[in-house]
């Protein structure tokens, strides 16, 4: 049952015409920009191994990137909830695709978080949020692969 509907608008422009557009493969870049009112831009490009520049942001980057902080978000509320009072969280989080000849998907994406808990805290509960979390991810529950999450407990000295 749905009780609400959410949009979201994202604008996204093709900054890579370097004269010719795309006569051929090498001749044109893959630089965009991706815009959403109100906010800073996102310079954006593909991946280097897609002929794209390192210095932007690619869509698999910012896919791992809309997993982890998802997850992350949702973890601070399901913690707070259970009351566990977290001071820091981290995370370095991965994800693998495969390839095969012009398309590809990802197979998984890892989540490693760090989670800092005070020294009051239970971290039992701490470490049974992430469940909690992971269903209540939006993004998780939308793609179609694996996210697992892999996460280490730390309790800060009183």
């Amino acid at each position: 049952m749905i009780n609400h509907t959410h949009q979201y608008q994202v604008a996204v422009e093709w900054t890579g015409n370097h004269g010719s557009g795309t006569d051929g493969y090498r001749n044109y870049g893959r630089e965009h920009v991706i815009r959403v009112a109100g906010k800073a831009d996102i310079a954006g490009s593909s991946d280097p191994a897609f002929r794209g520049d390192a210095a932007r942001h690619n869509p698999e980057d910012m896919l791992v990137a809309a997993l982890s902080t998802c997850h992350m978000l949702a973890y601070l509320h399901v913690a707070m909830l259970a009351g566990v009072v977290v001071t820091a969280y981290t995370d370095v989080a991965e994800g693998s695709m495969a390839t095969a000849g012009n398309s590809g998907h990802f197979t998984e994406v890892v989540l490693r978080p760090v989670v800092t808990i005070a020294a009051a805290s239970d971290a039992a509960k701490a470490a049974a949020a992430h469940a909690d979390a992971h269903h209540a991810c939006f993004i998780a529950s939308s793609v179609n692969f694996p996210v697992r999450c892999e996460s280490r407990i730390v309790v800060a000295k009183p």
